[in-house]
Order: C-alpha cells, then sequence, then structure tokens
C-alpha cells in the first residue's frame, strides 16, 4: 500500500512511457520489503536541472537515466563516479547529503554480466556496430575483458574518430571502420563476438526485419561466434533470429536492462541481495503485454 511513508525512485528520459523499469523494480521492491514506488518519470530537456532540484527536495531515493539526458545530465551531478566521469554518461544518479547528486554508470555492469557467464574472453576479437551513447558503455566494458582487438564501425568519420579517440585505452587500443570499408567482412569473420549498438532492427525503429550492415555480410562469420544485439524489440531481431538458425550463441538487451537495474538499486538501497529473478520475470512478462 502506497502511504504517507512511502519513498520515490524512477527513470528520468524522454520518452519513457513504454520502458520496462517500472515493472523490473517494483517487482524487487517488493521482494526486499521496501516501501518505496518506482515510477517514470518524463522530462524535457530545458526542465531538467529543475527536476532534478524538485526530485532531490522531496527526498527521492535515486534515479535512472536514460535518452537523452545520459550525457547532459553528467554536467549537473556534484560528483562522478570514475566510470561516469570516464563515459562522460550518467544512468544512475545517488542523493547527497547536499542537495545535489552522485552520478554512476551501471550499464557498463549490466552489458557484461551476460558474457561473463559465458568463456573466457582472454586473447579473442571483438566488433562494436555503431558509436552513439549505447556504444560507449558496451567499449568501455569490452576494454576490461583483456581481449586481443576491438573493432568499432561507425558511418562518418567525424563521430567515429572521436568516439575512438576519447576511449582508446593503450592496453585495449580501438580500431575504427568506416562501414564502407571492404575490410568490414575479414573482420567480422575473424571475429569471436559483435555486439549491434545501433538501432536497426528495432520494431519502433524503421523496419524490424532489417540486420545491422545488411544479411550478406555476416555470411562468413565463425560458427562459434557470439551475437550480442542490445535490442530486445521484437524479441528476437531478425539478426538473432538468423543466428539461431545456425545455432550460435546469442544475447539479447534484456539481461543487459536487469542487470543494470540491479546494480542502481544496489547502490540505492545498499542491499546485496537484490532479487534479480523477479526483476528478470517482471520485465519479461511486461515485455510480452
Amino acid at each position: 500500500m502506497i502511504n504517507g511513508g512511502t519513498a520515490l525512485v524512477g527513470l528520468l528520459g524522454n520518452p519513457v512511457r513504454h520502458s520496462l523499469s517500472p515493472a523490473m523494480h517494483n517487482a524487487a521492491l517488493a521482494e526486499l520489503g521496501l516501501n518505496w514506488r518506482y515510477l517514470a518519470l518524463p522530462c524535457e530537456q530545458h526542465h531538467l536541472r529543475d527536476v532534478l532540484d524538485g526530485l532531490h527536495a522531496v527526498g527521492c531515493r535515486g534515479l535512472n537515466v536514460t535518452i537523452p539526458h545520459k550525457q547532459s545530465v553528467a554536467g549537473l551531478c556534484r560528483k562522478l563516479s570514475p566510470l561516469a566521469c570516464r563515459l562522460g554518461a550518467v544512468n544512475t544518479l545517488i542523493p547527497d547529503s547536499g542537495s545535489s547528486w552522485t552520478g554512476s554508470n551501471t550499464d557498463v555492469n549490466g552489458f557484461l554480466a551476460p558474457l561473463e557467464t559465458h568463456i573466457d574472453w582472454t586473447g579473442r576479437r571483438a566488433v562494436v556496430v555503431g558509436c552513439g551513447g549505447s556504444a560507449r558503455a558496451v567499449v568501455a566494458g569490452l576494454q576490461t575483458l583483456h581481449l586481443a582487438a576491438i573493432s568499432v564501425i561507425g558511418r562518418q568519420t567525424t563521430t567515429l574518430q572521436p568516439f575512438v579517440e576519447d576511449l582508446n585505452l593503450e592496453e585495449a587500443p580501438l580500431d575504427p571502420l568506416l562501414d564502407s570499408d571492404p575490410s568490414i567482412a575479414d573482420v567480422v569473420a575473424a571475429s569471436d563476438l559483435i555486439v549491434n549498438t545501433t538501432p536497426v532492427g528495432m520494431a519502433q525503429h524503421g523496419e524490424a526485419g532489417a540486420m545491422p550492415l545488411g544479411e550478406s555480410l555476416w555470411s562468413g562469420i565463425k560458427t562459434e561466434a557470439t551475437l550480442y544485439d542490445l535490442i530486445y524489440t521484437p524479441r528476437p531481431t531478425a539478426w538473432l533470429q538468423w543466428g539461431r538458425k545456425r545455432q550460435l550463441h546469442c544475447i539479447d538487451g534484456l539481461e543487459m536492462l536487469v542487470q543494470q537495474g540491479a546494480a542502481s538499486l544496489r547502490l540505492w538501497s545498499g542491499h546485496d541481495d537484490v532479487p534479480v529473478d523477479a526483476m528478470r520475470s517482471a520485465a519479461e512478462t511486461a515485455l510480452k503485454t
């Protein structure tokens, strides 16, 4: 029951009405016995500072941040975690003891979770398709896996080159490739992990049956390769359907959503025993409705 002691947590973004986060977080809060409720809170860019100030003032216990605010909200935090500072992107806000917020990023944790239960990635090769906001967390995660090579495929030099320069590490260098480069087919054929961070194939974005970079590119892929698509609507995407038919290991973005949400809830609540299974089950149920 919502009562005078009920506290608020939520998601800031625009749009947020179709988000699965309220379903999965409220399921977890119920299991934890916390008198909190998680709401999707639509917020226009020009209202962001006022909304953050107001939510802090009314005792909001924590916030997730999604498109289009992940980067702009970083500049409104009093303090950033080292990872959020490096990425220049925040997806989790924790209220501080003053009147501001500490910004963190749990997207990297969410991305890595299904990979770390699969195989040892040391010495293997990965390809990241796309160089937008989601790709930043993906690349940062891949750079912790001791891979032999990480290639990033983008459409334009003006976005790809700054992306690579910003995130490059001496111990985990990035290889930039334009999607028009004829060597892409060879790079894909040699790769053990391919991650799609673009919206190509998403139900709400153009043709749901589309595949990143076109179907013909994938014909030479290794039979033991892993395909990881950050999209989960439809579930599976056309790309992952293609991969499953060829018995490739396929991962969609729902587990990343669940795991980054669980990591956020740990930061807000101080509970290590967050009910991840309940969150996953609630998200899957909400996805079907």
